[in-house]
């Protein structure tokens, strides 16, 4: 009967090198994982902190006349269908509304937008645009910068990793590090309007009375999808024309 069995343990170099590439390739692979999800992690625990999440959904659509322009934001509210559309494309932001009958009355078909705090200089708004890698696009618009009214815009934003300030599709990226008062300016022909920032929030993609027009001034909503690189919920930027 064998009571003991001795093996030879392996020590050669092939060995140790198979082993020592396994153990690097894990590691790689589990930074590489961080990368990807630590901004959607963080921002998540940011928001539910300091960001307001209360905006209520409207109730009665009959009585909301901003959803009967827009019955949905970015089509359904499925998470997954939702990161399966075209968001290049603002029609599918809002298909219920076109907007080729919203801005007839405007004169004006594009101006720049400025964030010095997130090193954007002179972005192009393109007034009821569609494509949203070439330009910011202000949607449904019924006024203009320095009106009385609501200009809504919205922007791309992705991962951090992939930043770039003159590209349309991460230009918003940075967005949520906007705070209380930073500055916000717009460049309508040889007109400039400096806006200051009042708040910002979290709203799910049905809660769409951030779009509804408020003729007590003159007011700025900046609109990109938040957790970074997810379309799953809205981060609204809200600021008031500043007089100088």
């Amino acid at each position: 009967m064998v009571y003991r069995i001795y093996t030879k343990k392996d020590n050669s170099f092939k060995k140790k090198a198979i082993n020592n590439f396994s153990y690097l390739f894990l590691i790689i692979g589990s930074l590489l994982l961080f990368w990807s999800f630590y901004p959607i992690i963080s921002f998540e625990i940011y928001s539910r902190i300091f960001l307001k999440n209360n905006l209520k959904s409207p109730v009665g659509k009959e009585t909301v006349s901003v959803l009967n322009e827009a019955n949905s934001v970015l089509g359904g509210f499925n998470v997954f269908s939702n990161n399966l559309r075209d968001y290049t494309q603002a029609s599918v932001w809002f298909p219920v509304k076109p907007q080729s009958t919203s801005f007839l009355t405007l004169n004006v078909k594009e101006y720049f937008l400025s964030i010095p705090k997130l090193n954007i200089k002179d972005a192009k708004v393109v007034i009821g645009g569609e494509d949203l890698t070439k330009s910011l696009i202000q949607y449904l618009p019924q006024s203009l910068p320095g009106e009385y009214g609501n200009v809504v815009i919205f922007g791309h934003s992705t991962l951090p990793q992939l930043y770039n300030s003159k590209d349309f599709k991460t230009i918003f990226t940075y967005l949520p590090s906007l705070e209380k008062g930073d500055n916000i300016y717009i460049k309508m022909g040889d007109v400039n309007y400096q806006y200051e920032v009042s708040s910002l929030m979290v709203v799910n993609p049905d809660q769409v009375s951030i779009l509804d027009q408020n003729k007590e001034d003159s007011f700025l909503t900046l609109v990109t999808c938040v957790p970074p690189g997810t379309y799953w919920q809205r981060l609204v930027v809200k600021a008031k024309l500043k007089l100088i």
